[in-house]
Formats: C-alpha cells, structure tokens, sequence
C-alpha cells in the first residue's frame, strides 16, 4: 500500500467521529425534535440529517446511497422524512445541532486559533475531492460552506468521509457484495458482532439467505466465520476503500495531514470523554457506529 491509501485509512479514524457526533448528541436530536422528528429512535433524525444534502429524494436514490441498509428500512424513512421538514429546514437544524454540539464539548476553542487551522486545512483537503461517482460528497459539498471555522471543520470532515463512503460502496460492488452481504462479510470477519447491525433493518431470514449465498462462494463455514478467501476478500475491499479515498490526502500531503492530526487530536479526545459514541462499531473503528 502507497503513503497516501494508508494517510486516507488514517485520517478517516481521526476524523470520522468528529463528524459521527451529529447522529448521537443530545443536541442533534432536540433540534430533530423541534422538527417535529420522533427521536424515540435515532433513524428518523439520521435518514433526515444525512441526505437533506441530496434534496428532496425519493426511496431509491436513497436506498443506493446507503447501500447496507435494508431497502425496507429506507423506504419507512424516505421520502417520508420530507413531510416532517423540507430538505432546507432540516439543514438549517443539522448546522445548529453541530454548532450546539461542538460549543457544549469544546468550549471556548470553537473560536481558538487551533480550529481556524485546522478548518483551513479539512477544507483544502475537501475542496480537491473528485466528486465524479460520489453523490452524497458532491451534495455536500455544494453546499455554502460555513463561516464559523468549527462548522467549517465539521462540514469538510463530513464531505472528506461521504467521498470515502461513496467509494467504499464502489468497492463492495467491485467485490460482488449486496448490501445484507456486505455486513454478513464484515461480521465473519470479527470486524464486529453480527447484532450490531440489527438496525440495518434485514431480516434473520435475510441474513442467513445472504450467509449462504457467500458459502456458495467459498467465503464463509458453516459457522458464519470468514474462510481465507472471504478474510482477502475483504482486505480486497478494504484496500481499495483506501485507495478511492486516497486523492484529496495526496494533495494536503504528508506534513499538512499530521498537521491536521495534530490540531483535531483535543477534539477528538472531548469526543471520546464525554461518553456520546458507541463502544462497538459497525465501521471496524473504535467506539463509532456510524453507518456508511
């Protein structure tokens, strides 16, 4: 693997729970609330806050942006989120749960020169991303960015993970995974327990329907557990994840990406401390259960 596959692999885990943040706190669901979202559940708030971006969509641009996750459940959630609050109200409330969020975890150094920098630096790295085939980064990122340099810094790490996010659902194409398949894979590997991804909305019929598609195919026992041919399967996808996500590191380059380590390290910290993330992971990243 090149310098900058294994720069992308390690700033996705530096930056994705700085973005994850907004489908867990506190904050983001009283403003889906105000909406009128039921947040009994975090679904609702989630469909609506994450493809508000792509406009007023229907169940299948949405069910192909999300990929792993049931078409049934998508279709209970979109376009139905739109008759809450149109796409533009719901962006409004997304930048004030994340400005609410990042002033409740980081006090005081929202506005400090640390974040400025690093602002600058994610939206140099966001603003060199090749959109072509990445339609939840390209929604993104035509959005106005913001002028305050912490929703700044949150809108270039949310552009940087939906540009390798898209390309991750590339790879699993490449790979011959559907969606149920794709998690079915990841479980066998040990990535992370089978129960975590009950909320993706598959069936337990499903599920084992997809299990045995994949021992057809010589990449899972009998067990569930990954065969050889499923673990390099899976570094297969995982490899060219990295190397979709490579580009916009490659660019920063080296020094101005640690750089950018560097400076989000506090905030990374605030995160983790203050409890909101999961402790298991359906990403294979600690602590984030943030779905692609």
């Amino acid at each position: 693997m090149s310098a900058s596959p294994a720069l992308a692999r390690r700033m996705w885990h530096q930056l994705e729970p700085l973005h994850a943040v907004l489908y867990f706190a506190p904050q983001a669901f009283e403003e889906a609330a105000a909406l009128g979202y039921d947040v009994e559940s975090r679904w609702p708030a989630y469909f609506a806050y994450r493809t508000a971006p792509l406009g007023r969509t229907g169940t299948h641009l949405a069910t192909a942006a999300y990929y792993s996750f049931s078409p049934r459940m998508v279709a209970e959630h979109v376009p139905a989120v739109w008759d809450v609050a149109a796409p533009d109200k719901v962006l409004r409330a997304r930048a004030e749960a994340v400005d609410r969020t990042y002033r409740a975890l980081l006090g005081d150094a929202v506005a400090g020169d640390a974040m400025a920098e690093a602002a600058g630096l994610a939206m140099r790295a966001a603003e060199s991303v090749q959109a072509a085939g990445r339609p939840l980064a390209a929604a993104n990122l035509d959005l106005p960015w913001p002028g305050e340099p912490h929703l700044a810094l949150w809108h270039a790490v949310t552009v940087l993970r939906e540009h390798r996010g898209d390309g991750h659902l590339a790879a699993l194409a490449a790979a011959e995974l559907d969606g149920c398949e794709a998690l079915v894979s990841f479980a066998a590997i040990g990535a992370a327990p089978a129960p975590n991804f009950a909320g993706r909305g598959w069936s337990e019929q499903e599920w084992n329907e997809a299990a045995e598609r994949l021992a057809a195919r010589g990449l899972v026992h009998p067990d569930g557990t990954a065969t050889d041919e499923g673990r390099a399967l899976r570094d297969q996808v995982e490899r060219m994840t990295d190397q979709l996500a490579a580009e916009p590191w490659r660019r920063l380059g080296e020094e101005r990406a640690a750089r950018l380590g560097q400076l989000v390290a506090p905030f990374l910290g605030a995160v983790f401390e203050a409890g909101l993330l999961p402790m298991t992971s359906t990403l294979g990243i600690a602590t984030v259960q943030v779905a692609y």
